[in-house]
């Protein structure tokens, strides 16, 4: 559920933003806040994966990875995704880099991209999106990698 409260805006430094994707899991955008930014850019506060870290990550860029649901091609490309926390969508698949093809249902992919919204099912809009089916290390590890990287970032 994204919460607009402005006492939560002013408690946190939107200057604290992270610049690069941020590895997250689908249910930790289905609970982030959003925040208006300095800039004007809207950011949004989650809850960062594993033990002992009160303090939110602050992020506008993600990185996901998840099994292709289903391919929307009603104008541009959309597919649905499922991560193990749940299922998001992602828009502008047609838009991205062509490198090897991936929106096709079944296939286990990554996505770098913008969050548009996080309720009720959150939505991005891609920059990158490869196929990674071919190691399925990659999607056993996901959980793992996604707690390791929230618990060492800043």
């Amino acid at each position: 559920r994204c919460d607009n409260s402005m006492d939560q805006c002013r408690r946190i430094d939107a200057g604290a933003v992270q610049s690069s994707p941020v590895k997250v899991l689908s249910s930790q955008l289905r609970e982030a806040r959003m925040i208006p930014g300095r800039s004007g850019r809207t950011v949004f506060a989650v809850k960062r994966q594993g033990v002992g870290t009160a303090t939110p990550l602050l992020i506008s860029v993600v990185w996901m990875q998840g099994t292709v649901l289903a391919v929307q091609q009603t104008g541009c490309i959309s597919v649905t995704l499922l991560d193990e926390t749940g299922t998001f969508t992602v828009t502008g698949v047609d838009s991205v880099p062509k490198g090897r093809p991936c929106p096709v249902q079944g296939k286990y992919v990554m996505v770098m991209g913008t969050i548009q919204s996080c309720s009720p099912e959150p939505v991005l809009h891609a920059v990158k999106m490869a196929d990674l089916s071919e190691n399925p290390v990659h999607g056993k590890m996901w959980r793992a990698e996604v707690e390791d990287l929230q618990q060492n970032l800043p």
